[in-house]
């Protein structure tokens, strides 16, 4: 139920996302709304770091990372004018790469973004479309957090809660989960059909597989035994490491990220759970995480979409049926918006 979104309680006690973290933020007011229906908040600020050449670093880059590059105390105006010193003057960047060094230059991209985009993506930053690396802010003031949103929490008793209570205060919804799309087509009547998956295979990828990244979790838990000795490096007690996330960009390790979600859920326990992500290829029958934004499939995912556009009674909605990177609060307001839509053309008795 709730497909990525899916947590659980692991072995160890601990909440964990079965999928890879999802840190829900946003600025709608109706999102929050409507989504407080069905869960309480537990308020939280989203903070990562990155771990290269043997160090933790403050990311996204801002003041205090430009000081632990210097090795001196700054102020903004000192590190405004090393950027402007680095910074390669490119008007409008045209992929990835540009986007940085257009904003940091070469030294900060050099650390942080090209291996790290290499690893997980299998393409050069040049390959991709600016929004790949352009989403992570770049500040110069001393500004740790993650994100920048208004409204920053996670569902008090998790996502699948929230889903359990969504579908618990809705009438009329008859849940289905390991049913193939094709048998369920054909056994259940339908007068508008809202679809979810990747729109290629929509299609029996008649124009060839839309690319794809994937994943490989590796989980590890820890007893509170064993996280005393990680105390200095965590910072607290109780923890593995000193943030929810932390970025490995270096090629010779060959996980992208540690995830230590117990950071953000606000669950009191002793013991703790770490997440390492492994990005690997994706080949049909697997999950599809990432759609890969670049020129290449963009193309043809357009040839889908040309199709999808003539379709009359389906709806393609979400991040593999649009083929396109969004985050959560994103995704529920194109929900919202398209019962919008429906209730508008079909009324509420669809």
């Amino acid at each position: 139920m709730g497909g990525n979104a899916y947590d659980r309680i692991d072995q160890a006690g601990v909440l964990i996302h079965q999928y890879g973290p999802h840190y829900f933020r946003t600025n709608s007011r109706r999102i929050i709304d409507y989504l407080s229906r069905f869960t309480e908040w537990h308020d939280v600020s989203y903070v990562l770091k990155s771990f290269t050449q043997d160090r933790y670093w403050s990311f996204p880059i801002n003041l205090n990372t430009f000081e632990e590059l210097s090795g001196q105390s700054s102020e903004t105006e000192q590190f405004e004018a090393w950027l402007n010193d680095k910074k390669v003057p490119i008007a409008v960047p045209a992929n990835s790469e540009e986007v940085i060094i257009s904003q940091v230059g070469w030294e900060f991209y050099k650390l942080f973004f090209e291996p790290y985009t290499l690893k997980q993506w299998k393409r050069h930053p040049r390959e991709l479309d600016p929004s790949v690396c352009g989403r992570i802010p770049i500040r110069t003031n001393r500004d740790n957090r993650y994100l920048t949103e208004n409204f920053q929490a996670m569902p008090q008793q998790g996502y699948t809660a929230l889903f359990e209570n969504l579908l618990a205060h809705t009438p009329g919804i008859d849940l289905r989960l390991g049913v193939d799309f094709e048998e369920a087509k054909k056994k259940w009547n339908y007068k508008h059909l809202v679809f979810t998956g990747a729109i290629d295979e929509f299609y029996d990828r008649k124009f060839g597989a839309l690319p794809y990244r994937s994943l490989r979790f590796e989980a590890e838990s820890f007893d509170r035994e064993q996280l005393k000795a990680r105390e200095p490096i965590a910072g607290k007690p109780g923890f593995w490491q000193p943030t929810v996330q932390v970025n490995y960009p270096d090629q010779e390790i060959p996980f992208t990220r540690i995830v230590e979600v117990k950071h953000v859920t606000g669950q009191q326990v002793d013991q703790t759970t770490i997440v390492r992500e492994y990005p690997k290829d994706w080949t049909p029958g697997e999950d599809p995480y990432y759609p890969i934004p670049a020129p290449d499939s963009l193309a043809i995912y357009q040839r889908y979409s040309a199709l999808a556009a003539q379709e009359k009674a389906t709806s393609f909605i979400g991040r593999l049926a649009v083929y396109r990177y969004y985050n959560m609060d994103q995704v529920t307001g194109m929900a919202l918006a398209e019962a919008d839509r429906l209730i508008a053309k079909y009324g509420t008795n669809l």
